[in-house]
């Protein structure tokens, strides 16, 4: 089945909402929709409709018509299945089918509509992971939020307890004659004995921002350091003032980000015709031994900035023997790549398209074959007394593969505290407030390829899984790499540049 294109379009053929999965021009796109309600006999109840090169498919929506368009040698079986689900999705965003209210949502729609199909072929997918994978739900997110929710209150509860203290010593002080002591650089005579809580609560943030960071001089007047309720810079200065005091949380995520985009960074130098092959693994394993299940997607994503370099011919080297899965774009020449191991359009006189990313060729490997591992980790608690004793070590089976910034995770039980640390090869982490201990490794390729962390702690061998591992590798696992690009008048060489990406989406130690 190849769908050319998903439509929401009115009873005279007016397109609301249209994806095309194949590349077409919006004038062509336009036409066949304006030409669908005339091919239609309304004395008849079908669902689809022929004409000399496309097929219609529809389901009518009070006003409105659900279209797919394909080509005419599709399975029709299998166009109305895929048609079912489309007007199922439409209900999930739009509270009625009517043409404003598909317009409001139509960047919804589409988003959904490509989790369905992906280059013209539709995805094994129903409507509750369609919905999952559109909100793009973060775990890591909610922990970000909660931690900064936790941190503020701590923050705001520490500024009242010292609102307070500041209070009875002023009370103290007028009850004994003395001087009243002046926070903030006011004095006493700025300062009444009637100050409300909001104002000391002022001055004490005022007087304590030199211990988080030294900042730029700022004019006398009022202060305007912190409003409890406001947001911005001075949310921020809470968690700066965290951050001084020792939580480094946050320090942590941003050098990990960082330190992700210094990696995944492209290179400086991107010739006409720029590639991206990514490849993402999902990797599940038992405590005791045993691949649970392992799949791996890969892609290759062509972008040309140059129309002169628009009709060429990618040649791919597979020396992968693993048993991969291969599969071209629609619109590439199958029986080309299958002889030739070259990738070009199956019309030569068209061209690719222009300063945009192109997935012409994806891969995927699916198996439970340990071999195929390319890092293995075995974690090993030993009860010993009313502590545990935890080994774990790691060791690179692939050793082509250099692998950076690789965080191992480990979790800890809860109140027991920090971790007593024996042996260890790298460097390590402790997060207090969810029970974590990260081992972190910059590089493991084959001259370090083998490692291990010793420690002790509180607790019972349960606790310390599952163990999450995750990388980034600029070497690809699959060995498949484009080693020359031609043009197709002439068979000249062109120059290109290649950036390669190996990612992980779920490595688990169950």
């Amino acid at each position: 089945q190849v769908l050319l294109a998903a439509a929401v379009c009115t009873k005279a053929g007016k397109a609301i909402v249209s994806r095309q999965f194949v590349e077409m021009t919006r004038t062509r796109i336009e036409g066949l929709l304006a030409a669908f309600p005339k091919l239609m006999n309304t004395g008849k109840q079908h669902t689809f409709v022929e004409t000399e090169s496309v097929r219609y498919v529809y389901q009518p929506m009070e006003k409105l018509y659900m279209v797919l368009i394909t080509t005419k040698n599709s399975n029709i079986l299998e166009d109305l299945e895929t048609l079912r689900l489309f007007s199922r999705v439409i209900p999930e965003y739009c509270r009625a089918l009517e043409e404003n209210e598909i317009s409001e949502h139509c960047f919804d729609l589409i988003f959904a509509f490509d989790e369905i199909v992906a280059l013209g072929y539709r995805e094994n997918v129903n409507l509750a992971q369609i919905r999952t994978f559109t909100e793009m739900d973060s775990h890591e997110e909610k922990v970000f939020r909660a931690v900064r929710e936790t941190q503020e209150r701590e923050a705001k509860a520490e500024m009242r307890r010292k609102a307070k203290e500041l209070q009875q010593a002023r009370r103290d002080a007028e009850r004994q004659g003395k001087k009243a002591p002046g926070f903030g650089g006011f004095g006493s005579s700025a300062v009444s004995g009637g100050t409300t809580a909001a104002m000391i609560t002022e001055t004490i943030i005022e007087t304590e921002k030199p211990k988080v960071a030294p900042a730029p001089a700022r004019p006398s007047g009022p202060s305007k350091a912190l409003k409890l309720g406001a947001k911005g810079k001075e949310v921020d200065n809470f968690v700066d003032k965290l951050k001084s005091e020792g939580e480094n949380i946050m320090t942590s995520v941003g050098k990990r980000s960082t330190e992700a985009a210094k990696v995944l960074a492209p290179p400086v130098n991107m010739e006409s015709v720029h590639m991206k092959i990514e490849e993402k693994i999902s990797l599940t394993c038992g405590r005791d031994g045993g691949l649970q299940n392992m799949e791996l997607h890969g892609m290759i994503m062509l972008h040309i900035s140059d129309e002169k370099f628009a009709r060429i011919r990618l040649h791919v080297e597979n020396e992968d023997k693993r048993g991969v899965q291969l599969q071209t774009h629609p619109n590439v020449d199958k029986k080309l790549f299958t002889a030739e191991s070259q990738i070009g359009l199956k019309n030569p006189e068209k061209s690719f398209p222009i300063n945009s990313d192109v997935g012409v060729l994806k891969w995927r490997l699916q198996t439970t074959e340990e071999s195929f591992i390319p890092l293995t980790i075995n974690c090993w608690p030993s009860e010993s007394g009313n502590s545990c004793d935890v080994n774990i070590e790691y060791e690179l089976q692939e050793e082509s593969l250099e692998l950076n910034d690789v965080i191992i995770t480990i979790p800890l039980p809860s109140g027991v505290g920090a971790p007593v640390i024996g042996e260890i090869d790298g460097e390590y982490r402790h997060d207090s407030r969810r029970n974590l201990l990260e081992w972190c490794l910059p590089v493991i390729d084959a001259k370090n390829k083998s490692g291990s962390l010793e420690f002790s702690i509180a607790g019972q061998p349960n606790d310390f899984f599952p163990v999450q591992v995750t990388f980034i590798s600029k070497k690809n696992y699959c060995n498949i790499q484009v080693t020359k690009v031609t043009q197709v008048d002439g068979n000249s060489p062109v120059r290109f540049s290649t950036e390669t990406t190996f990612l992980v989406d779920k490595y688990e130690i169950l």
